[in-house]
């Protein structure tokens, strides 16, 4: 489970800004706006992606473009107009040896600069021209060499009338925010809940056709010490994932007391089971299942006081393919005497080399049962986001309704986002889930 450190850091600060989703926060940056003609200078270390089919030539890091030797391999790097106008733009680089020919595009058009000398420092490019406010993307190409390498580009400088304060790109690596920033914004759904015991809590989640990319997790019923949900871990492997988060303040789950660590009751068919660390400890559980895009999957989660200061958390997956309900997990949890709190989903990426690409999920018919068997459904949810989206690093975020249900949509660089803190309300479908609870496995 190479990547369950990356999904819990993101689940953790889903948490975290779930918790303060009813401030409602409007503001989507933190940056006073300047007056026009404002420079910044954007590091390539957090807002641009290697694009090539090869895997060599070149490559980003967190100082920039570092081994370009491949023609074939072209970087784009990203930032958010606020204000329409003109920029001028330079690109801070160094040749280690012999004379190069670099091609720069951005708005359909192209400039080249012919460059060298180890010492590194600001080219001047050229001057463009924003007709329209939103994100605009800056391809930086090889043409030709004389050296080994094409160049190290660290960054890029703007000026001009369209860049002010209000830029959205990621400034520094401060809090390691060259991860977050290319990995993209989480969004979630923060549902409104009764004042009830939740013992049950049903959602179910439609990937589009095309929008299963590598590295997302649609995370369908989280609570405020767990979350269940399915992956796209790679090309070839996908997982059904339940994780409950020990209330040992550790990222180190060795360190756990015994009195204070998750213990995994049972668990279904095919299930892997163990503890998870780096980001918190605690229980984790996952089922290796090649779900489809396109197909509605069924989610389904109980909690329970079981009288002796421990809560009991069971999830259930149902997949139309196999027309019947799967026991994922059971854990216990310690210090715990609550039924279901802060019911939300959400979806992230985790894989920073996808934070190009734009995902989008539904969440449809959500139901809750209190502990009488009482079902209700929920048709209220507030849209709130991560710290990258909070900060104004990347605005390229959305949520809201599509037919019958909610919808969240992040990351590649799409020009209109959601106001965090708005509530969304789906029609009610009105029919129960139908589950037959004493029968589950």
């Amino acid at each position: 489970m190479k990547l369950n450190k990356f999904i819990i850091g993101a689940a953790l600060i889903t948490v975290t800004c779930l918790a303060m989703s009813f401030t409602k926060i409007a503001r989507q940056a933190p940056f006073a706006a300047k007056s026009s003609d404002s420079s910044i200078t954007i590091p390539l270390g957090g807002n641009a992606w290697r694009v090539a089919k090869d895997t060599i030539g070149g490559t980003i890091t967190n100082d920039g473009i570092v081994d370009w030797t491949s023609s074939s391999v072209k970087f784009t790097a990203y930032f958010r107009a606020n204000v329409k106008g003109k920029f001028k733009l330079w690109l801070n680089l160094k040749v280690p040896d012999g004379k190069s020919v670099i091609a720069v595009s951005a708005l359909k058009s192209t400039k080249n600069i012919t460059v060298s000398g180890s010492v590194a420092k600001d080219y001047y490019v050229g001057e463009w021209s924003a007709a329209d406010t939103g994100y605009i993307a800056i391809d930086i190409k090889a043409v030709s060499k004389t050296g080994k390498t094409y160049a190290d580009v660290s960054s890029i400088k703007l000026g001009g009338t369209a860049i002010n304060g209000r830029t959205a790109y990621v400034p520094n690596n401060e809090g390691n925010f060259f991860h977050w920033g290319r990995r993209g914004p989480s969004v979630h759904l923060a549902y409104e809940l009764p004042n009830t015991n939740i013992e049950w809590f049903y959602n179910e989640v439609t990937v589009p056709v095309g929008n299963d990319v590598l590295g997302s997790y649609f995370m369908a019923d989280g609570f405020n010490v767990g979350y269940f949900g399915m992956q796209v871990n790679s090309p070839t492997e996908r997982h059904i994932l339940f994780s409950v988060w020990s209330p040992f303040n550790t990222d180190n789950p060795q360190a756990i007391p015994d009195s204070q660590k998750i213990v995994m009751l049972k668990k279904g068919p095919n299930v892997h089971t163990g503890e998870f660390g780096n980001e918190g400890s605690g229980g984790q559980s996952y089922m290796l299942y090649n779900w489809k895009a396109g197909n509605t999957y069924k989610f389904l989660v109980h909690a329970k006081p079981t009288g002796n200061n421990h809560t009991t958390y069971t999830t259930w997956f149902f997949a139309p393919e196999l027309g019947k309900w799967q026991l994922i997990a059971s854990f216990s949890r310690p210090q715990t005497n609550t039924y279901l709190k802060g019911l939300h989903s959400f979806l992230e990426n985790f894989e920073p080399e996808n934070g190009i690409t734009t995902r989008h999920v539904l969440f449809n018919n959500q139901w809750i049962a209190d502990n009488n068997g009482h079902w209700t459904e929920i048709n209220k949810a507030h849209f709130t986001n991560d710290a990258t989206a909070m900060k104004g690093y990347r605005m390229d975020y959305a949520g809201g309704t599509d037919g019958g249900a909610f919808y969240l949509k992040n990351c590649g660089f799409f020009n209109t986002y959601t106001k965090r803190g708005i509530e969304l309300v789906r029609p009610n479908g009105g029919k129960a889930p139908d589950v037959a609870l004493d029968k589950l496995p």
